[in-house]
């Protein structure tokens, strides 16, 4: 890893959290969306934006940046794990499992809508 990389990271994972957040206070408090609805759409948003960036097939410096800096910034799974956490202790033991495995299946698929849309099969 070069200096570039690690610097490239830091900034894109920088600007990836910052824009979850604003787009998290946004949701809450001029929409009136809960904490969970917010990072399940903000995970969504993000793992369908990592897909297609990795349709795309983009190497080196680049990818570091947008892959594991932005798009590592702007999805969440932590907040996910709070979500859960804080169901749980109010006694919706039943709602946090779902909306723990909810993430996953949804954010997943739109990982892979994300990728299959720009989806370009090589020909030789």
């Amino acid at each position: 890893m070069t200096p570039e990389i690690a610097i490239g990271v830091a900034l894109f994972g920088g600007l990836g959290s910052a824009l979850r957040y604003l787009l998290g206070e946004l949701l809450k408090e001029r929409r009136g969306w809960s904490n969970a609805a917010a990072t399940l759409l903000i995970n969504v948003l993000g793992s369908f934006g990592l897909g297609i960036t990795v349709s795309f097939a983009i190497e080196g410096p680049l990818a570091a940046w947008l892959i594991t800096g932005f798009f590592g910034g702007f999805t969440t799974f932590s907040a996910v794990n709070m979500d859960v956490v804080r169901l749980a202790q109010s006694g919706k033991g039943w709602q946090a499992l779902w909306y723990s495995v909810g993430q996953l299946v949804v954010t997943t698929i739109f990982a892979l809508a994300g990728a299959l849309l720009f989806y370009a099969p090589v020909i030789a």
